[in-house]
């Protein structure tokens, strides 16, 4: 089947700053009053939508509507005189500016001060109380773990609730946006051949059928593409796969007769999306089911019959779609040449740009896209740019809007976090780069963050070991000067799919994932110093293996696979040891390498400098 993507453009709201703060007391005021008429004590709203996205589709941003904070991960609590969001350390900075007079607090998580979440909801409620939940956007684990504890303090929980369809005034609707599907020179597999796979996963477990409910697992499984959600190139669906019959729950609207016809002959079933539910409550009697809790909304986990055994694991799909097959990873490898080309152009952009006075943080985001888009198979970015100037970039998600947008001045650090999605690959690469004098502290920072980045990506490892026991690698350095980031050190990223993919990461948490041939990861420490500056160095890694030896088993090391200079103006190149010279001057070697028959001479000639041996 033809690929018909050339001219689909991801959407993306650039304009993060969806609501105006004093539309906020409103809000609570409205959701309060909804409240009293269910006789509810409070209410909580999760960031997530039916399918526990990331970045869910504008009909399912309640959290950001009632709130104001526009970050991706935290979760709002609405009480009859208190309200609250609770989010982690990389928007700690962004939601204390954006929660300002909106009538919530915010509770940082991880700190010894922050009370857990479920005791506040506790206290709120009192004994007798009741709390409010919507149970079709809430994970099931979560609202299992929630309604234990609340029943363990006399406290009720209702599931199936939802106040946005009442308060919320010209809700976005559901999208209907069409979608397309993948050749086997772009997917590397098959549809047949995936559902065979996951087929042969049930039976390992002893199950009879999958519910898959992301996005992403839906789109790996059968090949499909949309354009529903910010970012990552999915559409709204459900599927369930079994022995006897898959079938794929979507808006018979969004599918062309072309791609509706192709599932047809593969045996594949085309059903109405919300027929999911009707579907898994009429599963065979004494059925054996398996989901994963964390990633299953609680209302289609109450559908399931009680006849039927539940078995709670973490997806087959997640692990084999982590673990690129050699077309996906020939995308990647492709993708990152654009995207190379793309940066060399933009880079000698801003080096002539910023000292004329022509740069803004959200000029960068422009220039950035504008030079993306002219490459080829560009379908869209792969998240918000992240182009933090001074104290801006040490706001770990900071996305530059017209109010905030600082001039970028020819002195001191930018950090830029930024990526693309192509036909063939997606990409996500951070680059902090001095504009002009740096002080001696900026220097030693970099240099640390860029030492750690050089130990995980040079790490060589026995076959099973997982991504936990190597995050200290890029720590080390910053743990001996007592300084540390709050965020994981690297996660998962998909193919043309999720720029954020599990299930490995490189994390201080625990992770039973191993790391595996064929996973595409980033490796991105980074130092921030509130109000001052941030710095963070990413590129993405392929797990490869790269040893086999009879006495101690299988070794696996990284393939480096982003092409792009690291800046080496911010290096006290004395805290570097040969190793890590070495490894510096081979990668840029490797970039030039594979760059330089893409660019004019001009840009050849500007790589050549940049990539010039320290």
């Amino acid at each position: 089947m033809e690929i018909f993507i050339e001219h689909f453009t991801i959407f993306v709201d650039l304009n993060t700053n969806i609501m105006k703060t004093s539309e906020i007391p409103q809000r609570l005021s409205a959701i309060r009053q909804f409240m009293e008429e269910k006789k509810l004590d409070v209410f909580i709203v999760p960031s997530t939508d039916a399918h526990l996205s990331e970045y869910p589709p504008k009909h399912w941003e309640s959290r950001k509507w009632i709130s104001g904070f526009t970050g991706s991960a935290g979760t709002a609590v609405v009480s009859k005189k208190e309200a609250g969001v609770w989010t982690d350390s990389r928007y700690f900075l962004q939601a204390a500016d954006q929660l300002k007079d909106t009538g919530f607090e915010l509770f940082k998580m991880g700190q010894s001060d922050t009370p857990d979440m479920i005791d506040w909801v506790v206290a709120q409620a009192g004994k007798g109380g009741t709390v409010g939940i919507d149970g079709l956007v809430y994970a099931a684990a979560d609202a299992k773990a929630l309604k234990a504890k609340l029943e363990t303090n006399g406290i009720r929980l209702e599931t199936s609730l939802d106040p946005f369809s009442v308060i919320w005034d010209n809700r976005p609707e559901i999208p209907k946006n069409k979608v397309f599907t993948l050749p086997e020179n772009v997917s590397g597999e098959s549809v047949k051949s995936k559902i065979a796979r996951i087929n042969a996963e049930l039976k390992k477990a002893n199950a009879d059928g999958l519910i898959i409910v992301t996005l992403d697992a839906v789109a790996w499984t059968f090949n499909l593409r949309g354009n529903d959600v910010d970012y990552n190139p999915v559409a709204l669906a459900y599927a369930y796969v079994s022995e006897k019959e898959t079938v794929l729950f979507i808006d018979p609207d969004k599918l062309t007769d072309e791609v509706a016809g192709s599932y047809k002959k593969q045996g594949i079933k085309i059903t109405g999306y919300n027929d999911i539910f009707e579907y898994i409550s009429r599963v065979p009697a004494n059925s054996t089911v398996c989901i994963t809790g964390n990633k299953i909304n609680y209302k289609l986990l109450q559908t399931i019959p009680a006849s039927c055994a539940i078995i709670d694991i973490p997806s087959p799909v997640d692990l084999m779609k982590s673990i690129k097959n050699e077309t996906e990873l020939k995308g990647f490898r492709n993708a990152m040449i654009k995207d190379g080309v793309a940066l060399v152009k933009f880079f000698m952009w801003l080096e002539k740009a910023v000292p004329a006075g022509e740069v803004e943080e959200i000029t960068v985001e422009e220039k950035l896209y504008e030079y993306r888009s002219q490459q080829d198979l560009f379908v869209g970015e792969s998240f918000a740019t992240i182009a933090g100037y001074t104290g801006n970039g040490a706001v770990v998600h900071y996305h530059a809007t017209p109010q905030t947008s600082q001039q970028v001045h020819p002195e001191g650090l930018l950090l830029i976090d930024s990526g693309a999605q192509f036909k063939d690959g997606t990409t996500d690469i951070t680059r902090t780069v001095a504009v002009g004098k740096l002080s001696r502290q900026m220097k030693k920072d970099y240099t640390l963050v860029l030492k750690g980045h050089i130990a995980l990506a040079t790490a060589i490892y026995p076959e099973g070991t997982r991504g936990s026991q190597l995050d200290i690698l890029a720590r080390k350095f910053l743990w001996n000067n007592e300084l540390n980031y709050g965020h994981g050190t690297g996660h998962g990223i998909g193919h043309f799919l999720n720029v954020h993919e599990g299930p490995q990461n490189f994390r201080t948490e625990e992770n039973p994932t191993q790391l595996r041939p064929g996973m595409v990861t980033s490796d991105e420490p980074g130092i921030y110093r509130a109000g001052q500056y941030g710095i963070r160095i990413e590129n993405l890694i392929v797990t490869q293996e790269y040893k086999k030896t009879k006495e101690f088993g299988t070794f696996y090391n990284f393939e480096t696979i982003t092409l792009c200079p690291i800046d080496t103006k911010p290096i006290e190149k004395k805290l570097l040891t040969k190793d890590e010279i070495k490894w510096l001057n081979n990668y840029h070697k490797m970039v030039f390498k594979k760059l330089k028959k893409y660019l004019t001479e001009e840009e050849k000639a500007w790589l050549k400098r940049k990539t010039k041996a320290i």
